[in-house]
């Protein structure tokens, strides 16, 4: 699988052929100046709840794309009311297969409302799994139990975590999330865009390293294979 980070919690990977492009806030954030939106691809657009900073870009790269978006069911309300066609709205702990292979929606503890103000219904997170490999994005949220269930059910090669702490867990949290959960290999994301997620990587990468784990920070743009 190949990773690419395009901010804040926005990242793409490819997967059995297909790119799933995770919570799309690209234009407003000024770390991702060097993106351009219109050569994003996606053919599956994965949104983990309502707020501003992870459905910015939706909107219009859905409809550029065409990509399937696979959102919580109010979420996915709130898009075909903005003219996106192909929506599957979910809801948590269903799941569905898909040509890259199989997606869960799992439980998040954050907050939920669409950019106007509008009820966005509950957060969550996604389990990917493929043949490929499978992987967990566990979207914005604070540390919670319900992760060892996902570490007892599927085996991950890898988990995308929050780990700029004020809004979400923090990087001593989010070491044990990646124990829940039953993973080596972490890839950070909800980090440096805003003051007070402002990250200390050194002292994230040497934490992670302290507990037996990596914590992967790539640049915006890079790709990286894991």
């Amino acid at each position: 699988m190949k990773l690419t980070p395009y901010g804040h919690s926005c990242f793409a990977v490819l997967v059995s052929g297909k790119t799933l492009l995770f919570d799309p806030f690209i234009t407003p954030n000024p770390l991702a100046e060097n993106i351009d939106i219109s050569r994003v691809a996606a053919d599956f657009i994965l949104v983990s709840h309502g707020h501003e900073d992870h459905v910015a870009d939706v909107v219009a790269i859905a409809k550029r794309t065409g990509a399937a978006v696979i959102a919580p069911y109010e979420v996915s309300q709130w898009l075909e009311k903005k003219g996106v066609e192909n929506v599957q709205g979910m809801n948590h702990g269903g799941a569905a297969k898909m040509p890259f292979g199989r997606v869960k929606l799992t439980a998040a503890v954050h907050s939920s409302s669409m950019p106007d103000g509008s009820y966005g219904g509950n957060p969550c997170g996604f389990v990917v799994e493929s043949s490929d490999g499978n992987f967990y994005y566990s979207g914005d949220t604070a540390l919670t139990m319900d992760m060892k269930l996902i570490g007892e059910q599927t085996q991950l090669r890898f988990a995308a975590l929050p780990v700029g702490d004020f809004f979400t867990m923090g990087i001593e949290d989010a070491i044990r999330a990646a124990g829940f959960v039953a993973v080596k290999k972490v890839v950070g994301v909800h980090y440096d865009t805003f003051p007070p997620i402002k990250l200390d990587r050194e002292a994230a990468t040497r934490a992670f390293e302290a507990a037996g784990m990596e914590l992967l920070l790539p640049a915006i743009g890079e790709t990286i294979d894991l």
